[in-house]
């Protein structure tokens, strides 16, 4: 008997080893060198992947998606994967409503394969079933040939007209239109060169953003019912390593222009104030900003701003713009409390926190004078709160890792909140356990870990355990639902998310300490985070995946190159990987700031030294990998990956499977629709599942 297992261990061992010396497209190398600062020679054998176009690139990128494909079925099949994660994913099209103006807006998927449509009504009654609610903006009706997204909307002031954003195909480039709100009757307005851009309405016509003619961004003022020529140009900014954001306050009295030099991270300030007379002109407010600020809005002739000068975790001031240095402070800081999301209400002011992986629920008023505080359960997310200042009754949404968006009523006089409608899942919400942790990085800092599985779970070393990160640009990462991490715990699987350097879970100072030429804290952070994990007794090195998206595509990538022996399955999601020529594509000179650039001999130093892409060595047989891009990805662009995975493909030593996968008709934020969304997510975890289940 001992034999025969010998035998079948062996065959077993055999298959998979196999199954895992995959037949790669074939990748031309074309000899391709830069010198840098006369002394630093870098070779770059796939620069022609850049030509992403190209009939060459064109034929390999099918080939490679033919491959993927073929291995990520068998893998969703050996898992489950689709299966499951389609049960579970009806539940995330919850009832997310939000109310701007007059009515009451939902996001609602009519079919498997289109993109969400929008929706809205006029009450919210007590009894869901007997709303009425009523198409406005179908994505089938704008075309029938692009996939097309809805990227948001804003109503006009007396709520009669309804101007809407939209991409084809996931791209960053948009266009506006404007519908009618009683009759849903499409106004002939089209706008287009949109990007980056809100809309905030003045009068019988709104503010956006544009680049016309490849040309700097601008900011117009769109009347209604005339060309989009005819725009008038509000600001036109300097260079193209500025980004211009603005905002129409509530009662439309001030609009608010902030210019920001994203090289530096420099703000400059400008408001109009229109009860001075209708036609005035752009005004300074503060100029050459080096901190953290955020206008948010204003109270009784005075803007109320978010900051974090001299308050790591932030505060709120009152701004007077006749007086606009000197601030009163309106809800000072508090320690170790990261200030998330404001929403200001005529007489009240709602804040909500981040402390020891806990939200906080709060309410001010105007003088500062706390009225009231709700403390919520670890690792969970409150948020995005909508309606009128004068309104009594606002809405905020709530979710978790492990259960889905719901809404809530919240009543801003009494505290009372009241939940709009319950969400049916397919499975026990109190059988996950949540824990929240802290581990020592590298220098000894302590690094905030949430730790998610089933009660009752054994953890004896060797549980599959999956660990995610995002750690940039200063960003605070709330949970969200995902349903292929409940078929990940539902099988024995351990989910952690580490809040390293770099992000803004506790503060600037946190964030500031994991950018430039500090980013490899961020790495060190996360590879002290698996180390955490196998020496805790939740997993071993072969049954640790890891996965992230964009900034978090890069920690993870970063990590497995720098300590390929802690990882067995990782997956970049959308990451920027090529780190010397990130600044030469697309939104890649926004980002210079959180990297560093290659134009000084310090950026250069430090980008070539954790660039994933620069530091695959041949002689190493990396964790087996499954990298995901979108072909229309304007912000990290697909040659990222295609080169990364071409290096690793053509690696000697790699032994481990290397899949790419690329998402057609999609962007930065990867699949549309239902069926794709959830096809997109199986294969994630198919991927992951299947590398673990391999493993001893």
């Amino acid at each position: 008997m001992k034999h025969i297992l010998l035998l079948l261990s062996l065959c077993l061992q055999t298959s998979l080893l196999l199954a895992q010396q995959l037949e790669y497209p074939t990748t031309t190398k074309v000899a391709v060198t830069d010198t840098f600062y006369n002394q630093h020679i870098v070779r770059d054998e796939y620069r022609w992947l850049e030509a992403q176009n190209s009939p060459e690139v064109t034929k390999w990128v099918d080939e490679q998606n033919k491959l993927s494909k073929k291995h990520l079925v068998k893998a969703s099949n050996q898992t489950n994967a689709f299966l499951a994660i389609d049960k579970y994913s009806y539940v995330s099209v919850s009832q997310n409503y939000t109310k701007v103006g007059n009515y009451y807006f939902r996001y609602y998927y009519y079919n498997n394969n289109g993109t969400p449509a929008l929706y809205y009504k006029s009450e919210m009654s007590d009894k869901p079933e007997q709303d009425d609610l009523h198409p406005l903006v179908d994505p089938l009706h704008i075309s029938a040939k692009d996939k097309i997204t809805l990227r948001g909307f804003d109503v006009s002031k007396n709520s009669e007209l309804l101007a809407y954003q939209f991409s084809r195909n996931g791209s960053d480039w948009a266009e506006i239109k404007v519908v009618e709100l009683k009759g849903a009757i499409h106004r002939k307005d089209h706008l287009k060169d949109v990007k980056f851009s809100s809309i905030s309405w003045k009068g019988n016509g709104f503010f956006y953003a544009a680049y016309p003619n490849g040309g700097n961004q601008k900011i117009f003022y769109h009347q209604m019912g005339t060309d989009q020529s005819d725009d008038k140009v509000i600001y036109e900014s300097a260079n193209p390593a500025t980004t211009l954001d603005f905002l129409t306050t509530i009662d439309e009295r001030y609009f608010v222009l902030t210019v920001r030099n994203e090289k530096n991270g420099s703000k400059t300030f400008y408001y109009i104030d229109y009860d001075e007379q209708e036609q005035s002109q752009l005004k300074p407010l503060l100029a050459n900003i080096r901190f953290g600020l955020d206008i948010l809005g204003t109270h009784n002739g005075k803007f109320i701003a978010q900051t974090n000068h001299n308050a790591n975790f932030h505060r709120l001031i009152e701004i007077d713009p006749a007086n606009p240095t000197n601030w009163k402070v309106i809800v000072p800081e508090f320690e170790k409390t990261a200030m998330l999301e404001t929403f200001l209400s005529k007489d009240r002011i709602i804040v909500t926190y981040l402390t020891k992986g806990h939200p906080l629920l709060t309410v001010f008023d105007y003088t500062g004078k706390l009225l009231y505080k709700l403390d919520l359960p670890v690792a969970t997310t409150i948020g995005n709160f909508t309606g009128s200042p004068d309104d009594e009754e606002i809405l905020y949404r709530y979710s978790s890792f492990t259960f889905p968006t719901i809404v809530y009523k919240f009543n801003v006089k009494t505290f009372e909140r009241k939940l709009t409608e319950r969400t049916t899942v397919t499975y026990d919400l109190d059988k996950f356990e949540y824990k929240y942790v802290e581990y020592p990085a590298k220098d000894g800092t302590l690094i905030p870990m949430t730790l998610v599985y089933e009660k009752g779970l054994k953890l004896n070393g060797k549980n599959p355990t999956l660990l995610k990160t995002y750690g940039g640009f200063g960003a605070i990462s709330e949970p969200g639902y995902s349903p292929g991490l409940i078929h990940f715990i539902k099988n024995g699987g351990v989910f952690a998310f580490a809040s390293v350097r770099g992000g803004g879970e506790l503060g600037s100072k946190w964030a500031m300490e994991g950018r430039g030429k500090y980013k490899q804290n961020t790495f060190d952070d996360f590879i002290a985070g698996a180390e955490y994990l196998i020496s805790s007794g939740y997993t071993s090195p072969e049954k640790l995946a890891t996965t992230g998206a964009s900034n978090g595509g890069l920690v993870v990538a970063t990590a497995a190159i720098q300590r390929p022996d802690l990882f067995k399955a990782v997956v970049p999601v959308v990451a920027p990987l090529d780190m010397l020529r990130f600044e030469k594509f697309t939104i890649g000179v926004f980002h210079t700031d959180e990297y560093g650039t290659v134009t000084n001999n310090e950026g250069f130093k430090s980008l070539i030294n954790y660039s994933p892409l620069h530091n695959i060595k041949d002689n190493v047989n990396y964790p087996a990998m499954l990298i995901m891009t979108s072909d229309t990805d304007d912000r990290v662009p697909p040659l990222h990956s295609f080169k990364f995975a071409a290096k690793l493909q053509n690696s000697k030593a790699q032994t481990n499977p290397v899949l790419l996968r690329v998402e057609g008709q999609a962007g930065h934020y990867g699949a549309n629709g239902i069926y794709s969304n959830v096809r997109e997510e199986a294969d994630i975890y198919a991927f992951i599942m299947q590398q673990l289940s391999n493993s001893k």
